[in-house]
């Protein structure tokens, strides 16, 4: 049997060559250009489930970093307002503890005072514009006394406090809940009560603190340092255990940045093109392209149109 050879069969075959090596040539420069091995999951053919499944736990980790970065700058200024009200709180201790040393009182209530504000400021500290130590009520000033003399003014130590009862926790990832809430009652009513009774004190028929120390004054102040060394100590305990869950949520940091970072491997693996392979498809399907229009130009010279001519 014998093969008809016909010019217009020849164009056809060869423009249906030229065509196929562009294509390729398209695809060869799209994957050079992304550096990626396709655009959507269908050019991942069997690779498309796992692609989809390690995809959707990379969001998922993403999500837990990004709250979990949240969580980590709340929880530092939380220690860094529980320090201020720890320090406040020894601060006071030291001022009584040189008033009996020197034996005046000159000064004590001014520093008092001090320290005083100190603790309020820490224990209102805002983070976001919202009170950390308030629980629930994250827009209402938790502690609303103002001065010493607050607390001797007739309400109960515990009227000052506004904060509700609700302790805020955080999923830090699939495993781990951490409680990040601490409430500014629990943290500061035994320290305003040891304010309170120093005021109430200075009110009272052996104050107020002025020049020179009477024995009385020495009884009382003597009776408070261990008041204050139990405060200061609450204080520090809250802290440390602020601190033990900043270290946790930190260890949970680094997992996920570790899980994380072996996951864009995994995608990568699977997705990233190997540019070698990639730069050399790309020169394999340029050549083609020019051999087919090499082989094209050279059937339309060779046309018997251009012989009868």
């Amino acid at each position: 049997m014998v093969t008809r050879v016909s010019t217009p069969g020849n164009y056809s075959a060869v423009l249906a060559n030229l065509l196929a090596a562009q294509q390729s040539q398209m695809a060869a420069g799209t994957k050079v250009a992304t550096q990626k091995n396709g655009s959507d999951l269908k050019d991942y053919a069997r690779d498309a489930e796992m692609l989809t499944a390690m995809r959707s736990l990379k969001t998922r980790i993403e999500v837990y970093q990004d709250q979990n970065t949240f969580i980590s700058e709340r929880l530092a200024t939380q220690d860094t307002a529980l320090n201020q009200v720890t320090e406040a709180a020894l601060g006071a201790r030291q001022a009584i503890a040189d008033a009996l040393a020197s034996g005046r009182v000159d000064t004590l209530m001014e520093d008092l005072q001090a320290q005083f504000r100190n603790a309020i400021e820490g224990l209102n500290t805002r983070y976001g514009g919202k009170y950390v130590f308030a629980g629930g009520q994250v827009d209402t000033r938790p502690l609303t006394a103002t001065s010493m003399a607050d607390l001797t003014s007739g309400p109960p130590i515990s009227a000052w406090f506004q904060n509700d009862h609700y302790q805020a926790t955080a999923k830090v990832d699939e495993a781990t809940t951490v409680q990040v809430g601490l409430l500014a009652n629990v943290l500061g009513e035994d320290l305003m009560a040891a304010f309170q009774a120093i005021q109430a004190f200075q009110e009272g028929p052996d104050g107020p603190f002025t020049g020179a120390m009477t024995d009385a004054q020495r009884t009382f102040l003597e009776g408070q340092l261990a008041t204050w060394d139990s405060v200061r100590e609450d204080l520090t305990n809250a802290t440390a255990r602020n601190g033990l869950v900043q270290k946790r949520v930190e260890s949970v940091r680094d997992d996920l940045k570790t899980r994380y970072n072996q996951l864009q491997g995994l995608i990568g693996d699977i997705t990233d093109a190997d540019m070698a392979e990639a730069v050399a498809q790309l020169e394999q399907a340029q050549l083609a392209v020019q051999a087919a229009a090499h082989v094209f130009t050279t059937l339309q010279e060779s046309s018997l149109l251009n012989v009868l001519r």
